[in-house]
């Protein structure tokens, strides 16, 4: 369970933590076990069901349902699992998986890597080892299992929202992770491109115009009508609702899809340095 070490820095993490943290020991105690007896019922040793009732790891699911079952819970202490994988993974990340969840529209430019809601798992794994100082490897599957888990948003069953997204033709020959990864992100990508609420573009490389150079940005556009920038540097992200960077960006990402390829022009694009992939 070292990848589920309880991070709490930020306020509703801990709040959730506590909270389960509490109901565990109330159950547990409720039967009248020790750690130790109660960590042998579920298979789990006396120190690790400590380090969960003192909120320093954030118990799997599996831990969970042992428990669950070993309690006589009734379902009630599994149903905590969901509260528990919103906090495993780090604040950034949930706070933008928020905005996401209320965007009805979502613009997107990136110039350096496949943006993170189309991208597979060897590939967003590629992404994150190759960040310096380096990640350990429990940071690293952290970090792709967050990025896995906000991209059911793009399913059109679960919400009527739009996509839009351009990729600078660079970030298609880059290839992150080796060949083979690189071949099922292509696939990838021309499948998420056949989804009636996405729009998927290409800049290429050989526009003489190209108002993306400042770097990836995003665009949310949220129910209330308010719009969201999301921009990434070498060293913090950062989120504004200010009208007068909102705007800027929005017209810079206008720019951005007038200058690449239509999505239509755009698939045959990405279908042949996909080809390419296969000699």
């Amino acid at each position: 369970m070292s990848d589920w070490e309880a991070g709490l820095e930020d306020e509703e993490a801990g709040a959730v933590m506590r909270t389960v943290v509490r109901q565990l020991k109330l159950w547990r105690e409720s039967a009248g076990l020790t750690q130790a007896e109660f960590g042998a019922a579920i298979g789990y040793g006396e120190e690790l069901v400590s380090s969960v009732e003192r909120g320093r790891r954030i118990p799997r699911p599996e831990y969970l349902d042992s428990a669950d079952e070993a309690l006589g819970a009734g379902g009630r202490i599994a149903a905590l699992k969901q509260d528990v994988a919103e906090v495993r993974y780090p604040k950034k990340v949930r706070d933008l998986k928020k905005l996401e969840a209320e965007a009805v529209e979502l613009g997107a430019y990136n110039n350096s890597v496949i943006h993170g809601l189309l991208q597979t798992e060897e590939y967003a794994r590629a992404v994150f080892n190759a960040h310096r100082p380096v990640l350990t490897e429990d940071e690293v599957e952290q970090q792709v299992a967050a990025r896995l888990a906000r991209q059911g948003i793009l399913d059109l069953m679960t919400g009527r929202r739009v996509f839009s997204f351009v990729q600078c033709e660079s970030t298609l020959l880059r290839p992150m992770g080796g060949r083979m990864a690189m071949r099922q992100q292509l696939e990838r990508l021309l499948e998420v491109a056949r989804l009636r609420n996405v729009d998927l573009q290409v800049l290429p490389l050989d526009r003489e115009v190209n108002s993306g150079t400042g770097g990836s940005f995003r665009l949310l556009k949220l129910k209330g009508g308010a719009t969201v920038a999301f921009s990434e540097s070498p060293l913090s992200s950062r989120v504004t609702a200010d009208p007068k960077e909102t705007t800027v960006l929005d017209i810079r990402y206008g720019a951005l899809r007038a200058q690449a390829l239509s999505p239509q022009d755009s698939l045959p694009l990405i279908e042949k340095v996909l080809g390419e992939t296969r000699k």
